[in-house]
């Protein structure tokens, strides 16, 4: 019995053996795993620092504030001829229109000359005063009386076109007016606009110039008896603009 089991045992060391070394060669690839993961481990932490870093940064500029465009009011005047074919003067003219057919002046604010540049031209004792109480005021008593003339199709009225004769534009010197700055001044544009399939028109009294844009003054009369709106000159089809010699 010894002598048999002698060779049995035997056979089963080698099998002892060779599942050994299958498991010593399990290990190794173990090992060789272990290593690939070891080896990985500090491009992994390098690409997550990368990706915080990038979050961090893209936080930072959200969180820092955007600079403003100074108003052009609060720069300085120039010597710059405006142009009525420019998008600035097509969307100044969208808001005036858009104004009168509401009856909300408000919405015309980029259209009127800016306060902050008519301090800076006028030489007269206050020049805000003189901007809020009588400038924007009869401004935005013309938007309610240009809205009134539209009448119950205001809602419908479309614009058409802006006419602003370019030969009609001249120069005001400084000292003109009581004005310590020059600028451009082109009187009697029209508002031409479409109403129940029909063409009609009204003026823009008088527009002036601040560093190379328009900007509506006077809509209605530039000089009135009493405090209310006033439209220029309506007429049917798209009316006649004159020159004259305003400031």
């Amino acid at each position: 019995m010894s002598a048999s089991s002698s060779p049995g045992g035997g056979r089963l060391d080698r099998r002892g053996a060779h599942a050994g070394g299958a498991g010593s060669h399990a290990g190794g690839a173990g090992s060789h795993a272990g290593d690939g993961g070891l080896a990985q481990r500090p491009a992994q932490r390098r690409a997550a620092g990368v990706a915080a870093a990038t979050a961090k940064v893209a936080l930072q500029a959200r969180r820092r504030p955007r600079r403003r465009r100074p108003s052009p009011g609060s720069l300085p005047q120039t010597s710059a001829l405006p142009s009525a074919h420019t998008l600035t003067f097509r969307r100044e003219m969208s808001a005036l229109w858009r104004a009168i057919v509401t009856g909300s002046p408000a919405l015309a604010r980029s259209a009127f000359f800016p306060e902050r540049a008519y301090v800076q031209l006028k030489e007269i004792g206050d020049p805000s005063a003189d901007f809020e109480n009588r400038l924007w005021r009869d401004y935005a008593l013309d938007i309610g009386a240009a809205h009134r003339l539209l009448g119950r199709g205001a809602a419908s009225a479309v614009l058409l076109a802006v006419k602003a004769p370019a030969a009609y534009a001249h120069w005001i010197p400084p000292g003109v007016c009581y004005n310590r700055d020059g600028y451009y001044e082109t009187p009697n544009s029209r508002l031409v606009y479409r109403e129940h399939g029909r063409a009609h028109s009204f003026g823009i009294a008088s527009m002036i110039s601040w560093r190379g844009v328009w900007y509506v003054v006077h809509l209605g009369a530039i000089l009135r008896e009493a405090e209310v709106g006033i439209v220029e000159s309506p007429a049917e089809g798209a009316g006649v603009s004159e020159p004259s010699a305003t400031c």
